[in-house]
């Protein structure tokens, strides 16, 4: 049995809360392993809603144990109101079933303040961040001043690592002509929430060796998506994490070799939120065409997603990056009732054919897309359940995306229901 790492492959919002929800019936364990209540999963079950950011997707399923790993940053007080939410739902969610590293790193409420303010200022370069203070909280965590969810635990270590890490805050915040943080207010607000975060504290890297060793099968769920990684995307339009699958293994505490199977969560166009290069955006009745019928709107900011053609080169390189074995292609009933349908198959730069995404900013903004088109179809896809349930043209697009990408498609999603996935390759099986 192969454990699963899941990843997007594109900007994010590719679907991955879905395909993961699927996933973790068959698993017995999910981790987040990166990003922090930044990457927002709308799950749709028995028709019930449940729009996730920080938990792990398998937390809506009984029996599972859900993990958040070192490698994600944790806003405190944002989790205990999801977990709040969701048990107003009917989730049982508890330190027997959720289980935080205790080593990750904590987002405070300066870092969000810092996020805002730099947004806000008058910079050449807009990021497009969700404002919730991820990025700031990484850059403590490099800096090695950060606070982790184990301080939480001694009022007085607390205190000195607040005293350390406002040096550095309280100065950046007297440049940028803002009130210096308190001190004490904020080791008060930290002891009050540290008795609700603390029961779910535990030695993950610890605990998922013995889960592994009694043969447990182990989801890895990533959060955005590859051309987001810090490293290998659009930088610097980008997250301030790795989202790639080999950081499922350092982002949870486990050697690479326990990570099995990449799987890539792919739309069928594309998207993305924010600031940035995308070089098949449309910006005409189709592109908002996409945005409509698929409902692109972001799960926590509701900030409207830019849409475009599928870009194959960018995937491409997104499998190479991101160690992705297989997708998943997500929505392809978007696509229904167009009469043709475009995809990218390679770039050109200021007069030059390139196979690849370019890592410099201008090279970025300047590569234009040359497509291929191929025939639409005008029957339904939504519900569909098998590959006998979709039209030959629907089956002749995927199989190009194949082709053009270099790797099969695992599995497909007809509609957000998780009834409606056709299974082509089990990756536990892998």
């Amino acid at each position: 049995m192969a454990n699963v790492a899941v990843v997007g492959s594109q900007w994010g919002d590719e679907g991955k809360g879905k395909i993961v929800d699927w996933l973790s019936e068959r698993a017995d364990v999910v981790v987040r392993f990166q990003g922090g209540h930044n990457a927002g999963h709308t799950l749709v079950i028995d028709g019930a809603t449940y729009k996730l950011a920080l938990l792990p997707s398998g937390v809506v399923r009984p029996g599972k144990m859900s993990i958040i790993g070192n490698g994600v940053v944790v806003d405190p007080w944002a989790l205990l109101q999801e977990i709040s939410t969701l048990q107003d739902q009917g989730v049982e969610v508890t330190p027997d079933t959720l289980k935080i590293a205790e080593n990750a790193c904590i987002i405070l409420p300066l870092h969000r303040e810092l996020d805002a303010m730099r947004e806000d200022a008058n910079s050449t370069v807009k990021i497009g961040t969700t404002r919730r203070g991820i990025g700031p909280a990484y850059e403590d965590k490099v800096a090695r001043r950060a606070i982790r969810i184990c301080d939480l635990a001694d009022r007085a270590t607390l205190s000195a690592k607040i005293e350390g890490i406002l040096i550095h805050h309280n100065a950046l915040r007297r440049g940028l002509g803002r009130e210096e943080v308190d001190g004490t207010e904020l080791l008060d607000s930290l002891c009050a929430v540290a008795s609700g975060i603390l029961p779910f504290a535990d030695a993950v890297w610890h605990r998922l060796d013995g889960l592994r060793r009694s043969g447990k099968r182990i989801l890895f769920e990533g959060a955005q998506g590859a051309m987001l990684d810090v490293d290998h995307g659009t930088y610097p339009f980008v997250t301030s994490s790795n989202t790639l699958s080999g950081q499922a293994a350092v982002g949870s505490g486990v050697g690479p070799g326990v990570v099995g199977f990449g799987l890539g969560i792919t739309k069928a166009y594309t998207t993305r939120v924010g600031s940035g290069p995308f070089p098949t955006e449309l910006h005409n009745d189709t592109g908002r065409g996409l945005g409509e019928r698929g409902r692109e709107f972001g799960t926590n900011t509701g900030r409207p997603r830019r849409c475009g053609w599928f870009d194959s080169v960018m995937v491409r390189q997104a499998v190479k990056t991101a160690g992705i074995d297989g997708i998943a292609l997500t929505k392809l009933d978007v696509l229904d009732g167009m009469p043709e349908l475009k995809v990218c198959v390679g770039y050109s730069l200021r007069g030059s054919v390139i196979d690849r995404f370019p890592s410099a900013m201008n090279d970025q903004a300047a590569v234009e897309p040359t497509y291929e088109t191929l025939e639409g179809w005008s029957q339904s896809t939504r519900g569909a359940r098998s590959w006998a349930d979709l039209p030959a043209t629907a089956i002749k697009y995927i199989r190009r995306v194949e082709e053009l990408i270099e790797v099969p498609v695992a599995m497909l999603s007809t509609s957000p229901e998780r009834e409606d996935t056709i299974l082509v390759r089990d990756p536990f099986q892998d």
